[in-house]
């Protein structure tokens, strides 16, 4: 199944890319786990429509947000490391969130049955790489 997750992960950035946010709901698992590190509310939510509720909120305070896949790093079975680029601007205030939070960011997410169980959203590229022992 290795080959299958790196595809569906690959295929989660491809859509959220192009905005395409509910094209992702198959590849999350029921009981996803989701975690905003170092991100604006920073918690952890449980279940898919938490998952959903949540993403929701994020969005409706950014115009354009998307993430861009850079680089895309199996850590071992079921885990992948993703260096992504994000870019969106506030609505209200029109800042461009690089600013407030950088663009770079970096995703680890953990995979069983094909599904996203587990996913860590590092705001901070340089956190995440530390956190995982790891150098860009």
């Amino acid at each position: 199944m290795p080959k299958e997750n790196l595809k569906n992960v690959r295929s989660i950035y491809e859509a959220t890319g192009r905005g395409d946010y509910g094209a992702t709901a198959a590849l999350i698992h029921p009981d996803i786990e989701f975690t905003s590190v170092g991100g604006p509310d920073g918690r952890t939510v449980r279940g898919l429509a938490a998952f959903a509720d949540q993403w929701r909120d994020f969005l409706r305070s950014w115009e354009d947000f998307r993430v861009v896949a850079e680089t895309y790093r199996e850590l071992d079975d079921g885990r992948f490391l993703v260096l992504f680029h994000r870019s969106g601007h506030g609505k209200v205030s029109g800042m461009d969130i690089a600013q407030h939070a950088g663009a770079e960011g970096a995703d680890v997410l953990h995979l069983r049955d094909g599904k996203v169980i587990r996913w860590l959203s590092y705001w901070d590229r340089d956190r995440a790489l530390a956190d995982l022992g790891l150098e860009e």
